[in-house]
């Protein structure tokens, strides 16, 4: 009898990671939050949500107030509920952690009341200010680009979104773990942010392509670059462009942009490299999608991982094999990879180093998850340090009225709030510029 899962299995295997809230469970679970003064959950987190007021609001069955207290500071509160690492930001610093209690789950609080209003509300809860007759370009429709064309129209300037797919939402859309976003949500969550007025959004357009930097600087009065990593970094080994060696990220696109599950092609005998988030995604997806030996491999120790602890303890949940301390060496393939050689690692003189050992792991197919990359070809003229664009303390590149923020720049947390942060921090600068050049001209 066949251990394989049939479609339904496949598919129910997709659905939501988080079950969310009902309202009495919202009410209950928000009367845990002690409503504390200079809250260190504040603090914590990069859009600033002053999170026990928005708890509070729950409480008192205000959920469309609380909704729009998340809202103001962070315009995708909805996906940042279900994707940011609460573990590790605002629920880490809840003081009840202190009193060796379960913090208070603020995620998935954010999430009951954002996706209440979405759901619900038939007006949207900003407005425009007065047009000011300025033009904003936006170039990529992720985290940041729709944060900055969102608060961008607030203040009153006309946005225009340039994204180089066939949809918005970045890696909301394309790039996270189809258990994580649920029922097209960062499409609704698109709407919802275009619902406000003032934006446009073309697609297909792609900086260096069809797009160009300076055509933009001279038709609109600012430019805001919001690409994100758009490319991968290669292992460099022979056989990497063997049949079944990918992409972590072509992976998860395809499974997102799949509606049946079953029809994703997967592998029996996977190897995934990396340990960052994207390799679990890929991982832990490989496994619900079928794959009956799927295998994390990373050079170094666990401590060292990037994914966090709660992505590490899902993977193995799971029935994902992590093994660390090894390279990948060779990818041995005919046409199609068959196995993938690895040389055993150690820390030597606090340097990581290879040792005589090896070993290889049966492959028949390959997910390269060892990072991302800007396409800083596409970027000429502008600064770039690290892989990285520059930007100074309001987020503008080396060209005067050109800002940069999200996963283009160097901001210290490659994490979906930080980018809407950035958006959002950018979008004030660019309206301050205005704002400095009309009072010269006056």
């Amino acid at each position: 009898m066949s251990n394989t899962p049939d479609k339904t299995e496949i598919n129910n295997n997709f659905s939501d990671l988080h079950k969310p809230f009902n309202l009495q469970q919202a009410i209950v679970e928000s009367a845990r939050c002690l409503y504390c003064y200079d809250a260190p959950c504040i603090q914590a987190c990069p859009t600033s949500i002053d999170i026990p007021t928005f708890i509070h609001q729950i409480r008192t069955e205000n959920v469309k107030g609380s909704a729009t207290t998340i809202l103001s500071q962070n315009i995708m509160g909805g996906t940042c509920a279900r994707v940011c690492p609460t573990e590790v930001l605002c629920e880490e610093a809840c003081v009840l952690n202190e009193e060796i209690e379960q913090p208070v789950e603020i995620g998935q609080l954010q999430r009951y009341a954002v996706d209440h209003l979405i759901k619900t509300s038939t007006t949207h809860p900003f407005e425009r200010a007065e047009p000011t007759g300025k033009s904003i370009a936006i170039v990529g429709a992720g985290p940041a680009g729709l944060s900055c064309a969102h608060r961008a129209s607030m203040l009153g300037h006309d946005v225009t979104v340039y994204e180089a797919k066939e949809k918005s939402g970045g890696l909301n859309e394309f790039g996270l773990a189809a258990y994580k976003m649920v029922d097209d949500y960062a499409q609704k969550e698109t709407k919802f942010i275009m619902d406000l007025g003032g934006i446009k959004i073309i697609h297909n357009q792609k900086l260096g392509d069809n797009l160009h930097l300076e055509n933009l600087q001279n038709n609109y009065d600012a430019v805001f670059i919001g690409v994100g990593l758009n490319s991968t970094w290669s292992l460099d080994l022979e056989n990497e462009d063997a049949e079944g060696v990918l992409d972590a990220v072509q992976f998860i696109e395809a499974i997102r942009q799949t509606e049946d599950k079953s029809q994703v092609e997967v592998g029996n005998d996977v190897v995934v490299i990396g340990a960052g988030n994207t390799a679990i995604d890929a991982a832990v997806q490989a496994k619900r999608l079928g794959a009956e030996n799927v295998t994390l491999v990373y050079r170094r120790g666990e401590e060292q991982m990037s994914a966090t602890q709660f992505e590490v303890d899902l993977a193995r949940i799971n029935g994902v094999n992590i093994k660390l301390w090894s390279a990948p060496k060779h990818i041995i393939a005919d046409e199609h990879v068959a196995q993938i050689e690895f040389v055993k690692t150690k820390i030597e003189k606090g340097k990581l180093v290879e040792t005589i050992f090896t070993y290889k792991l049966e492959a028949d197919m390959v997910l390269k998850a060892i990072g991302q990359k800007l396409e800083i070809e596409d970027l000429k003229g502008i600064d770039i340090e690290g892989g990285k664009i520059v930007v100074d303390e309001n987020y503008q590149s080396s060209i005067k009225g050109v800002y940069a923020g999200g996963d283009a720049i160097d901001c210290g947390e490659d994490l979906t709030v930080q980018a809407v942060e950035d958006g959002k921090q950018a979008a004030h600068a660019i309206d301050n510029m205005f704002n400095y050049e009309k009072g010269g001209e006056e």
